[in-house]
């Protein structure tokens, strides 16, 4: 009961609206009747409870509800890593205990870096790096130097990636520089209301408009949790769109799924080896088929885009040498078209008496070290805890007020008051008001957050 739920969040806005203000808090209950044939052990038990509810926004009671009052308190905060007295070794205890996925190069450099600085970091300094730094965050591996047989590659990742537009029909205004890209778009007629910050009439206009596209994957979390993971990943490629320039619209989206082996009851296949072993804290394929697909639908019919068109594939063989292919860490795909108008169409830089500003659902302990997580390089290496605790949890509702919000900044008839947006995604505040606010810098005062659950620490802000 610690924390408000996305459902209370909008529950108790509907009741404000009517009139009914003493209202605080409204929560969803259900209640279960399970049957034995025989008295059930504590593992049974935990089975089952581990199937009935999501342990990140869900809370077992055994008997009913007395109170809304929290339950727990604010979780202490370690001391400092003492890598001035320890060197690398205590780092590499953090690294373990806190899930940073820092490998051997960033352990090395943050040691020197911190011995060099002749100070200690703090347990929140050094989670904030691993999530802002990772390679989730910051694609290392994708921009960085190859090296194949011994021979350095001249080109990265990224480079090669980049390159094929010197060979390609040059019209992009975005690429490679903001949260999706665009290609030139046309003068359009549109509708736009007189006064987006109340009902009002349309009036037909017409203007540039650039067509924006993206695309991204959201493989661990679908892997881990694959419902939530797909919502997550549909929620997160629509803020892309929303977050490009100083604001764009949202139109329409994809997905696509690439899994193993499905091996659905009774409908054997020859291929399909029972004996293939998968990691325990990854989802069966057939799970992420199922509820991954329906997790991408759930989000989008709330939030209210529609989903065109999509993919799906299975693949799993063992090869003649023994060799082993399949997608044992599924794909999630979810691709996404829009508009913005030209005018929206670059950020301006940050400069000293802007305001940041947040806009969304209030903070939880959810998705903490998403970033991190997603960027271990063996996936399954993170306690299984970690990683669940990794993914985040949908909140299409709140996703679509933010949009209603996001819009009105667009079509404010005396100019988009907004001068540079980006969406917080699995790196937390610890990457998005970096990109914010580099390279001038900013003050953020996380005390005024609106939390959903107050007995949450600096490091999970």
């Amino acid at each position: 009961l610690n924390f408000s739920t996305p459902t209370s969040t909008n529950i108790v806005s509907v009741c404000h609206a009517a009139g009914l203000g003493p209202v605080d808090r409204v929560e969803t209950t259900r209640r279960y009747r399970l049957s034995f044939a025989h008295p059930p052990s504590a593992e049974v038990e935990a089975i089952a409870l581990a199937t009935l509810h999501d342990r990140m926004t869900e809370q077992h009671f055994p008997h009913p509800i007395q109170s809304f009052s929290p339950e727990s308190i604010l979780e202490p905060l370690n001391g400092p890593i003492n890598i001035l007295g320890e060197g690398r070794l205590a780092l590499e205890k953090a690294n373990q205990e806190l899930g940073l996925a820092l490998d051997s190069w960033d352990l090395d450099f943050y040691t020197k870096r911190f011995q060099e600085l002749q100070r200690n970091p703090s347990t929140v300094e050094a989670f904030d790096l691993a999530q802002s730094n990772s390679e989730h965050s910051r694609h290392w591996f994708f921009k960085g130097q190859l090296h194949v047989d011994g021979q350095k590659l001249e080109h990265s990742l990224f480079e090669s990636i980049m390159s094929t537009q010197e060979s390609s029909n040059p019209n992009n205004v975005l690429k490679f520089c903001d949260n999706s890209s665009a290609i030139q778009g046309k003068e359009v007629r549109f509708l736009r209301p007189e006064d987006p910050t109340r009902p009002s009439r349309f009036r037909q206009q017409q203007g540039l408009r650039h067509v924006v596209f993206t695309a991204e994957t959201h493989n661990f979390p679908t892997g881990v949790s694959p419902f939530s993971g797909a919502t997550t990943g549909t929620g997160g490629r629509i803020r892309d769109v929303q977050c490009t320039g100083r604001g764009a619209h949202v139109v329409a989206g994809t997905a696509g799924y690439c899994f193993g082996n499905l091996h659905i009851p009774g409908y054997n296949l020859p291929w399909e080896d029972p004996s293939f072993q998968y990691p325990g804290n990854f989802a069966r394929p057939l799970e992420v088929a199922i509820e991954a697909s329906n997790g991408a639908s759930d989000y989008g019919n709330k939030f209210g885009e529609p989903v065109l068109a999509g993919f799906a594939r299975s693949l799993g063989l063992q090869l003649p040498d023994g060799q082993r292919r399949e997608w044992i860490k599924p794909i999630m795909f979810s691709g996404g078209i829009g508009s913005m108008e030209a005018d929206h169409i670059s950020k301006e830089a940050p400069e000293p008496g802007m305001e940041v500003v947040k806009v969304g659902g209030p903070v939880y302990r959810i998705g903490v070290g998403g970033g991190a997580a997603s960027s271990v390089q063996v996936q399954g290496d993170n306690t299984s805890d970690l990683d669940f605790g990794a993914v985040q949890r949908g909140d299409p509702e709140m996703e679509q007020k933010m949009n209603r919000v996001i819009r009105a900044c667009v079509e404010a008839p005396k100019g988009n008051p907004i001068c540079s947006l980006h969406d917080q995604g699995a790196g937390g505040n610890g990457n998005v008001l970096k990109e914010l606010s580099d390279p001038a810098g900013a003050i953020i005062y996380t005390s005024r957050f609106q939390l959903g659950d107050p007995t949450l620490n600096a490091l999970e802000i």
